[in-house]
């Protein structure tokens, strides 16, 4: 069995040896093909990281009741030590708060017209898992139940738009690879089934001799998979080449913002699955186009 699998990649070999031009054509389509949902994950991801950057973190703000006791205050900040979901927080008191008001220009005129401190006792939390719209909702409705806690406001407003901006990216990702993906299903076909038309007369006799259809169709189904590999590979050089080629234009902007930010390729997330998943659409290509075909010849 593993004689007959090196044959048939021999035999695979030797046909690109001697049709190099073909080979490299539709490497390169496949390639080029490929590039352009796997680019827009590469600026996708580039996005989250730089929003990553820019954003702040969410904070959840829980207001105590004006009437709130010493008690409930301290089982508040009890809770809050215990906390696994909680990654800091600060206690600002209500006098604290009425000092800060009075020593802002903005905000001083206001409170002069006040008789009496109108602000709460408050905490300010920073959650841990800044980046989950759910999470976040969650916490801060259970804050809002805590004892002696009138309001519980979450200030994640742009973490909610970002999330859902990143969402639909990804949603667009999938289905322009879904649909560049049975494109090359039907790109790759047509060159193997062109690929057994020439070969129409030897795969007859191939059969008079005694040839079953697995070994008829195992060199295909390497040609389609090697397609897929090398398309995988042109791709992969593709996106790496753009990313370069823009880092430039990148570099002299984030320099105007003091930063120094540059495009990436997550190499890791994103090359074995291009070159895995190109070379499984090459195999299915060619598995179709040759069933297809040997069906045709047998009813010939």
């Amino acid at each position: 069995m593993i004689a007959q699998h090196k044959l048939a990649l021999a035999q695979v070999l030797a046909r690109a040896r001697r049709a190099p031009l073909a080979w490299l054509m539709m490497v390169t389509v496949i390639g080029v093909t490929l590039a352009l949902p796997a680019m827009l994950y590469v600026a996708l991801d580039n996005m989250q990281r730089l929003a990553g950057g820019l954003a702040t973190t969410p904070q959840i703000s829980l207001f105590m009741a004006m009437d709130a006791s010493r008690e409930q205050v301290a089982d508040v900040e009890t809770q809050l030590k215990n906390r696994a979901d909680v990654a800091t927080w600060r206690f600002v008191s209500r006098d604290d708060a009425w000092k800060n008001m009075q020593a802002d220009a903005e905000l001083a005129d206001v409170a002069a017209g006040l008789k009496k401190n109108p602000l709460p006792d408050a905490f300010v939390i920073e959650p841990k898992e800044h980046d989950n719209p759910a999470a976040l909702d969650a916490l801060q409705q259970e804050m809002q139940h805590w004892s002696g806690v009138e309001s519980a406001q979450l200030d994640a407003v742009w973490v909610k738009r970002l999330h859902g901006l990143l969402a639909l990216g990804n949603k667009l990702i999938a289905l322009i690879a879904a649909l560049l993906g049975f494109a090359l299903l039907i790109i790759t076909g047509n060159s193997i089934r062109l690929q057994i038309a020439n070969q129409h007369e030897e795969i007859q006799l191939s059969r008079l001799i005694g040839a079953t259809d697995r070994f008829i169709r195992r060199p295909f189904l390497y040609a389609g998979t090697l397609y897929g590999v090398g398309g995988g590979i042109a791709a992969l050089l593709i996106v790496l080449a753009a990313t370069w080629f823009f880092n430039d234009s990148v570099a002299e902007i984030t320099a105007l913002y003091a930063s120094d930010f540059r495009l990436t390729v997550p190499l890791a997330d994103m090359a074995l699955p291009l070159i895995v998943g190109s070379a499984l659409l090459g195999w299915l290509a060619a598995r179709f186009a040759v069933g297809r075909a040997l069906a045709g010849i047998e009813n010939y």
